[in-house]
């Protein structure tokens, strides 16, 4: 090793230091445990079946499932079928929150799961690879009696995965299918009180667009956003330990700045993760509250990515420096051939995040799970840098059907 890395410390001294940092570990562990609730609340929404009338198109495009202006409603597609309203007049509407609720920015994020009630049908059975197509509207508003604005609009194709667990006779018509979640929507902030979804189902034989997707009879979303009272004590801690890390920083590089010889690479690359840490702990969320930020999970995600490259690093320069070889190193090109694998695998991991969050700035819907080589390449990747990450958990029940 090139030198001493920072002045010696006796028993005591780091006795000291040890208990300390235990110490305030725990106090960091008891503000998680006993003041913060839980981090995410998950929210279920069953889609209300509202007629699009001719009437109704050129007055408004926007149907509201309940309130003074609610749409035109049909309980079943039995009913529409005895109206002679057709698939393609039947929009699936949800509003985000329920009745008498509202969102806050301080949900950081708004996550939106899908799920379909199939019931099976003889004649019409869900063919095997069955896709669905999906017209989806998102609009906002920040009071009851102001227009809703449009925030997203887009076509998506989801993939259906269900399997019946009984036998397939007509005595078990009726009976629903077993299908998996679906990704649908995450955005990024949640800037506004209000949410409006308007999803269709068009239908067109000669395109065979929704055709062999089975006999759907309800959509439910299920809705993640992070918790108000968690966010405040996560960004009260962030807010806290900033400072101090800082402060440690910088005190730091002072002392080895102060000794007689030039800092050794061990050295420099303490101080590079401690930049790092700083980094990810800067309560830039702050701004999230006043401000529509939909990027802050990209650019949460590239702070992470930033900081686990430097941990990785610095523990692969700390081993090389300390080995007992009487080898001189203590030169960052030495460590090249270790490094780069991480730098290229880090680089993959943000082409792959910008792959799904980059293009879901400006569409909420995309999601790259939605497609099978999509959902290969990404468990591929997963899979080569394990243990060091793992896919969404919400995620891997989808990829192992």
């Amino acid at each position: 090793m090139a030198g001493a890395i920072i002045e010696n410390m006796s028993t005591k001294k780091l006795v000291i230091v040890g208990v300390i940092l235990l110490l305030f570990q725990a106090f960091a562990f008891m503000v998680g445990g006993l003041i913060a609730p839980s981090p995410t609340t998950a929210v279920h929404y069953l889609a209300t079946k509202c007629v699009d009338t001719v009437k109704h198109r050129q007055d408004s495009k926007w149907f509201m499932p309940w309130g003074p202006n609610q749409c035109e409603k049909i309980r079943s597609f039995d009913e529409a079928m005895a109206k002679k309203i057709e698939a393609n007049n039947i929009v699936f509407a949800v509003h985000i929150p329920l009745p008498n609720k509202e969102m806050s920015p301080w949900f950081q994020f708004m996550l939106v799961i899908l799920q379909f009630d199939i019931a099976f049908k003889m004649h019409n059975q869900i063919e095997d690879g069955a896709m669905v197509t999906v017209d989806v509207g998102l609009a906002y508003r920040d009071d009851t009696i102001s227009e809703w604005t449009e925030m997203a609009h887009s076509f998506e194709q989801r993939r259906l995965s269900c399997s019946f667990t009984t036998a397939k006779t007509y005595e078990n018509e009726g009976r629903f299918y077993e299908c998996d979640l679906l990704p649908f929507m995450e955005v990024g902030s949640v800037a506004h009180k209000y949410y409006l979804l308007n999803i269709r189902l068009p239908v067109n034989d000669r395109k065979k667009v929704n055709v062999g997707i089975g006999e759907i009879k309800d959509i439910r979303l299920v809705g993640i956003h992070q918790n108000g009272g968690f966010t405040k004590v996560w960004f009260a801690m962030k807010t806290f330990l900033t400072p101090s890390i800082l402060i440690i920083m910088i005190w730091y590089w002072r002392r080895i700045t102060l000794m007689s010889r030039p800092p050794v690479l061990l050295e420099k690359v303490i101080l590079a993760l401690g930049i790092s840490m700083t980094f990810i702990n800067i309560p830039v969320e702050w701004f999230s509250v006043g401000f529509n930020w939909t990027w802050m999970l990209l650019f949460g995600d590239i702070r992470q990515g930033i900081f686990y490259s430097m941990l990785l690093s610095f523990w692969i320069i700390f081993c090389g420096e300390h080995l007992m070889d009487q080898t001189e190193r203590n030169r960052f090109s030495v460590y090249w051939k270790q490094v780069g694998p991480i730098v290229f695998g880090s680089f993959c991991l943000f082409i792959f995040d910008m792959c799904e969050r980059g293009v879901q700035l400006t569409n909420p819907f995309y999601s790259i799970w939605a497609s099978d080589v999509g959902t290969d390449q990404v468990f591929l990747l997963y899979s080569f840098l394990s243990p060091f990450c793992s896919p969404p958990a919400v995620y891997q029940k989808i990829h192992e059907k």
